[in-house]
């Protein structure tokens, strides 16, 4: 009796519970802890590869057309005799027996160019014509067909202050190589044409061909220099890539894609160290020399632009043909102007002295690197020197005018007429003769 009264008051209770929870509404029954969210950061770029003041990264893709175009032997010749003065290539680019790896500056990304086999390298594309390609010339026409374009060096003019290119003795004329280089290479035009060739002007005035100006520089001037430089170090930086690398960028571009020539001349006087360009300082002494694209530095070659473009050079097989050329050049100028030879001093890093002529020269500079095709770059005279600098304040004549105690030619014309004669030496003996 006792357990069913318990029983009864337990199932009261229980009634008089669900009656009241009934009463209450559903219960929110706590909600289950989120899952923990995983934050993915955004891959990180790769680190732009080091380049070249105002240059580009490069699109090493272009290198393609040259896969099996040199063997491995001729590969490796020209890469440590000719285009690299260091063993800093070393850290870029890895020789192996079918192929190199080439490291393109971007983070574990490389370039594979393969080699030949022997007795099955492929022509190498390009755009212009060896010597021995060129079709036969008659005799008094040796550069019948060939493209020349005439690349006056610096600009001149109002520009030639900025450039570093100007300079005064005493009471006489300024001397301004931009000016004189013009002039030079309108003398040789048509003498080359006489010959038989197709000339192109890069350059027809004293006015520059980029468009930019050292005001549009100043923020990659700033890039350049440290917080610490002199207050006039950003203008000076900014001028400089004005004239010395925009300005040949722009010319490389109309070359390379405008002009298309087999050759290049570029013209250009040297000179010594002169001090103020008001009283320049005057040299007892004169010279000649010529160059070549090559001799990268480790630096250089550490820059990806520039490691990309000495391949380029190297692969194109432009070495050869300047070589050839620039050798005769140099011998009928050196006879024709008795120039002696200019001397690097001993250990320069810069630069190497090519199949042991005292006149020609390797070095990387941006007009015979940027070129596309062979390249004579003329160095002859020494704009502050007692020798040269009468001769240029003179101008131009025709004929003979006593000069510094005795008769002598024009400047100018003498270097045109070396220069038409030293093509037309190479030409007329490397090339195949019309019936």
């Amino acid at each position: 009796m006792k357990r069913l009264l318990a029983i009864a008051v337990l199932l009261a209770l229980a009634g008089i519970a669900l009656w009241w929870f009934i009463r209450q509404g559903p219960v929110a029954l706590p909600k289950p802890p989120a899952p923990p969210v995983t934050i993915t950061p955004p891959p990180v770029p790769p680190k732009p590869p080091a380049l070249s003041e105002l240059g580009e990264t490069p699109d090493w893709s272009q290198l393609d057309m040259f896969q099996e175009t040199i063997t491995r032997e001729d590969f490796e010749r020209l890469l440590t005799t000719v285009f690299t003065t260091g063993e800093g290539w070393r850290a870029f680019i890895t020789i192996g027996d079918q192929d190199s790896r080439i490291r393109t500056g971007i983070e574990n990304e490389e370039f594979i160019l393969r080699f030949a086999s022997a007795g099955n390298v492929k022509p190498a594309p390009r755009m212009w014509r060896t010597t021995a390609e060129l079709p036969p010339a008659p005799a008094n026409k040796p550069l019948e067909g060939l493209r020349i374009a005439i690349d006056p060096g610096h600009i001149g003019g109002q520009w030639a202050r900025i450039e570093e290119r100007w300079l005064k003795v005493g009471d006489t004329p300024p001397v301004c190589e931009g000016d004189m280089t013009l002039l030079v290479s309108q003398l040789l035009k048509p003498k080359l044409e006489a010959l038989g060739a197709k000339v192109f002007l890069v350059r027809e005035n004293s006015e520059p061909i980029t468009k930019l100006r050292p005001a549009d520089l100043m923020q990659a001037a700033a890039e350049t220099i440290s917080a610490n430089s002199p207050p006039d170090e950003l203008r000076k930086t900014a001028e400089r890539l004005f004239y010395r690398t925009a300005e040949i960028r722009a010319r490389a571009e109309i070359v390379n894609h405008t002009l298309k020539p087999d050759l290049v001349l570029c013209i250009h006087f040297n000179a010594d160290p002169w001090g103020d360009c008001e009283h320049a300082t005057l040299v007892n002494r004169t010279h000649l020399h010529l160059l070549v694209n090559g001799a990268y530095t480790d630096e250089e070659t550490a820059l990806a632009d520039q490691r990309q473009a000495m391949l380029d050079k190297l692969l194109r097989r432009t070495h050869e043909e300047e070589t050839q050329v620039s050798a005769t050049v140099a011998e009928v100028f050196a006879w024709r102007s008795g120039l002696p030879p200019f001397l690097y001093p001993p250990g320069a890093k810069n630069v190497c002295q090519v199949d042991g002529n005292p006149y020609l020269w390797a070095r990387n500079l941006l007009a015979n690197r940027l070129y596309d095709c062979p390249v004579v770059y003329m160095e002859p005279y020494v704009m502050n020197s007692v020798i040269d600098h009468p001769r240029m304040i003179a101008g131009d004549y025709e004929g003979l005018r006593e000069i510094s105690g005795k008769q002598q030619p024009s400047l100018f014309r003498e270097y045109a007429d070396a220069m038409a004669e030293g093509l037309a030496k190479h030409y007329a003996e490397k090339r195949a003769k019309a019936n």
